[in-house]
């Protein structure tokens, strides 16, 4: 069984997000979305609650889990038995950062591979940071998140505009 480990902090999912998650689905067996539990505090939403906007937002694909990670990338990929792991590229400007990445975690574990994906051209833009300052500044985020989404982010702000 391949698995692959899909890790980000997801502060929030987005749609761009959920494209990977979803062709990833049909490419493995198993695919593991590990929420970063690191910058926490500059998260919006805590680990359990990106952790729970995931499950929901991917409840129909069966050979997908969430999971809360801290630590070294390679060593969870290890301790899940993974395979590979997936990262999004949405442009050019993302490679330069994730290829330094994927060679920093081969240099720690050679067994790691790691495993490029771009998301649909209609999402090459969107970033959980465009997200969350449309939605603050008031804006309409439907087109880029997923209706749960959508929700947990006007609680949040609302929340948030009462403190």
């Amino acid at each position: 069984m391949k698995t692959v480990i899909y890790p980000g902090s997801f502060d929030p999912l987005t749609n761009g997000h959920l494209d990977v998650i979803q062709r990833a689905a049909r490419l493995f067996d198993r695919v593991i979305v590990a929420v970063a539990r690191k910058g926490e505090k500059q998260a919006l939403f805590g680990p359990a609650e990106r952790k729970t906007m995931i499950e929901h937002s991917t409840a129909n694909l069966s050979n997908v889990s969430v999971d809360i990670f801290e630590g070294l990338l390679v060593e969870y990929v290890e301790q899940q038995s993974g395979h590979a792991v997936i990262r999004g590229l949405r442009a050019l400007s993302d490679f330069e950062f994730e290829f330094q990445m994927a060679l920093m975690n081969r240099s720690l574990n050679e067994k790691v591979e790691t495993l490029f994906m771009m998301p649909r051209a209609s999402y090459s833009f969107l970033s959980s940071h465009l997200v969350k300052e449309i939605a603050t500044l008031g804006g309409d985020v439907s087109a880029f998140v997923t209706p749960e989404v959508k929700e947990a982010l006007a609680g949040k702000l609302a929340q948030a505009g009462a403190n």
